[in-house]
């Protein structure tokens, strides 16, 4: 790696690390005063490695200047508290001699008790995702910003309300009871399976960013699945399904960022790697007697990995998706089945059961009524890409509908 390329990757992967360990040594209420010392760490970093060289062991020093950087603001701050009136509250720790430990597993640890505390069900989920895109993942305020769709003043309002939130809550970082684990895991559970997802859907032009969102969900999955308590069905089936949607990450979006749907992908840019590791937790997930949504997506994305049009896939995505809609019904899952749907009863079926679904403002409605109705019905079929048209947002799809149209 260059010396000019260590920075940034060591802030990627040091940052968050830093930032959960001094949390739980000082309390989430001083989140902010922790990304300080963080951050200082780091500008630390990039005044000095230029001049006098990388430090053998990167990471230990920048360990050791935190620590330092923490030590002095305590000292400080303490001294402030002694001269300042008695009225005035100031967030210090008793302990002067307070130990920031940063071994590997105080590190971990630290990492997962924050992932349960920007979790907490108290936070919206918007407000969860922004916080563990920041705290947890170590993404800037602009990256934050771009995968949103936002602006960066938008981006700090949410996490300025968001730290309040669990600062006045009293939130503690701690990993909750046994008794708890379970119930506590499943808005963590969505939290993660929604940051996947926005990397995975995002409309961001940015495709290093939107893989690193990917990336950090199923990091932070595998730390779940990583630790005993954690480890447990519901948690291997979501990341055997973020193995099975990664290992397509390169066929679904063309030179230009145009969407390719699932029947045009090359199969040669499928990971196979990523194929056979959602295979091993998906197998993993298949113990115990409860099912959730995220087995059954898991399931669907599984037979999406074999490109063969058998009977046996579609009917296996058709019942998956029935049992899919009685226990977590959504109106994009309902559209996607009216896809298999088609595959194993035919078109017309199809059609009847899509319309009915009547999702105006979604252009795969109408890009996948256009599907359907074209050996049916060309002229319908025209009409639908055309009204799919009218509400598409990027112009690399508007060219790829422009083409289905062109063809008709």
């Amino acid at each position: 790696m260059h010396n000019q390329d260590i920075i940034p990757h060591l802030f990627r992967t040091e940052f968050r690390k830093i930032v959960a360990v001094l949390c739980k040594a000082f309390g989430i209420e001083n989140v902010n005063m922790a990304e300080d010392i963080a951050s200082e760490t780091f500008l630390s970093a990039l005044e000095t490695w230029p001049y006098k060289g990388i430090p053998e062991n990167p990471q230990a020093w920048l360990y050791t200047v935190a620590k330092n950087k923490a030590k002095n603001l305590l000292a400080r701050n303490s001294l402030f508290a002694d001269k300042i009136q008695h009225g005035v509250k100031i967030s210090v720790p008793e302990n002067d001699e307070i130990e920031i430990d940063l071994s590997p597993q105080n590190i971990t640890d630290s990492q997962l008790q924050m992932l349960f505390a920007v979790c907490h069900p108290l936070l919206s989920t918007e407000a969860q995702i922004a916080l563990a895109l920041r705290i947890l993942c170590g993404f800037g305020i602009d990256e934050i910003a771009n995968a949103f769709l936002s602006n960066k003043e938008t981006i700090n309002k949410r996490l300025f309300r968001a730290k309040e939130k669990l600062r006045t809550a009293n939130i503690k970082l701690e990993f909750p009871p046994e008794s708890e684990v379970s119930q506590r895991l499943q808005p963590v559970l969505t939290t993660l399976y929604l940051l996947f997802n926005e990397g995975y859907y995002s409309e961001s032009k940015d495709t290093i960013l939107r893989n690193d969102m990917c990336l950090e969900a199923m990091r932070l999955t595998r730390m779940l699945i990583d630790n005993k308590q954690t480890s447990i069905p519901q948690v291997n089936a979501l990341l055997a399904l973020m193995c099975f949607h990664s290992s397509r990450f390169k066929a679904r979006k063309g030179a230009n960022g145009e969407i390719i749907l699932y029947q045009d992908q090359d199969e040669t840019l499928w990971n196979t790697e990523l194929i056979a590791n959602g295979i091993f937790y998906l197998n993993r997930a298949s113990v115990g007697n409860t099912i959730s949504r995220y087995h059954l997506e898991a399931g669907i994305a599984y037979w999406h990995t074999m490109k063969e049009d058998t009977e046996e896939k579609w009917e296996n995505i058709l019942q998956l998706f029935n049992q899919l809609l009685m226990i977590s019904y959504s109106p994009v899952a309902a559209l996607n089945r009216t896809y298999a749907l088609a595959k194993v009863r035919g078109n017309e079926i199809a059609i009847i059961e899509a319309e009915k679904l009547n999702l105006t403002n979604n252009r795969f409605y109408f890009t996948l009524l256009g599907e359907l109705y074209t050996p049916i019905d060309k002229n319908k079929a025209k009409q639908n890409l055309l009204r799919a048209l009218a509400i598409c947002t990027t112009q690399p799809d508007r060219q790829t509908i422009q083409q289905k149209i062109d063809k008709l």
